[in-house]
């Protein structure tokens, strides 16, 4: 089986030289392909790709700005590869990570797998912030940090696995972003083809990312989820409401300060401490902990004020997703 990696990259060649890095010290023994997609970038990384020329067997293509989901179609259109394997180039790759995936393969196939994301010692305080709000049982369920304890896993762009075959049947990714990963996935479960969630096969997803980009990116899963829930109802769920409910009831708790009521309030500050102890212990830092509870704050009211705008305007007054959210719609 040959191995295509989909690398689509704008303006980020320093990322990408991390990356082409962290691939040249794979310790699989087989032979893989890079293709490498640069999207309409002003700075590109074709000197960086030329660098590992003759370490790496790395195809390089520059095309138009369409958004990440039609690149990455772009590059498994010019791959020679049976397995598609798709990364975003502020990812870093272990060196086990193929033989992994290829284990888990033959082990028991699927057409489509998704990877958890861990973060490394060189990543910034806020980077291991972010991780951990992203990846935690305490957050997120764990899904993104490896739990399997879910029956249909919706694998994400940033390590994600495809084969040529489901790529052809599908057509690949739309045009909604962020939310093209679990579109795709939606629409692979009804032809039939299943995904799962390979734990061992995990990325170190370093985030190229500050507090307000953190806010905009959650904001905008927020408002994708309820525009793939109007296209897919039969796969809503009453976990999506939560970070809603979540900043809801936290200001209900403040208000109830006025009548002398703060058992919800403490409820919040008991579940922000246990956020702060697991995040401290966990990266051995105090710092982090603190980092963490400002991520998860950031996380839940992005989400979850996204999520509410989106349902008032998607669900609620039926408008259409592509004229109420035009930002979440790339033109192909």
């Amino acid at each position: 089986m040959l191995f295509s990696l989909i690398i689509p990259v704008y303006n980020r060649p320093d990322e990408v030289d991390e990356l082409l890095e962290s691939l040249a010290k794979s310790t699989y023994d087989e032979i893989f392909e890079i293709v490498l997609i640069e999207d309409g970038s002003t700075i590109r990384c074709q000197d960086v790709a030329q660098k590992y020329g003759d370490r790496l067997d790395i195809s390089y293509y520059y095309k138009e700005n369409s958004g990440p989901g039609d690149s990455r179609n772009y590059g498994m259109e010019k791959a020679r590869g049976d397995y598609f394997l798709i990364f975003d180039s502020d990812c870093i790759i272990p060196s086990n990570y193929l033989n992994e995936v290829e284990k888990a393969l033959q082990e028991d196939y699927v057409d489509c797998f998704g990877g958890p994301d861990k973060a490394l010692d060189s990543f910034s305080d806020i980077q291991k912030a972010i991780n951990f709000t992203m990846t935690s049982f305490l957050t997120t369920g764990g899904i993104r940090g490896g739990s399997e304890k879910i029956g249909k896993f919706q694998p994400r762009s940033f390590n994600m696995g495809l084969s040529n075959k489901a790529f052809k049947a599908s057509g690949g990714f739309g045009n909604i972003h962020p939310g093209e990963d679990p579109d795709l996935s939606i629409r692979l479960w009804e032809m039939g083809y299943e995904t799962r969630l390979f734990t061992n096969a995990f990325v170190y997803h370093k985030r190229r990312i500050d507090w307000d980009k953190f806010t905009i990116q959650v904001s905008k899963f927020g408002k994708a989820r309820p525009i793939l829930n109007s296209w897919y109802p039969q796969y809503n769920k009453l976990t999506f409401f939560f970070p809603t409910f979540f900043i809801i009831g936290f200001f209900v708790s403040l208000i109830l300060l006025i009548f002398n009521q703060d058992i919800l309030l403490k409820i919040y500050f008991s579940y922000f401490l246990a956020l702060f102890l697991v995040s401290s212990l966990q990266n051995k830092s105090i710092k982090i902990g603190y980092l963490s509870i400002v991520a998860a704050w950031k996380q839940f009211y992005g989400y979850g004020m996204g999520f509410l705008k989106s349902y008032i305007k998607v669900i609620l007054l039926k408008q259409d997703p592509k004229k109420a959210f035009p930002e979440l719609f790339f033109k192909i």
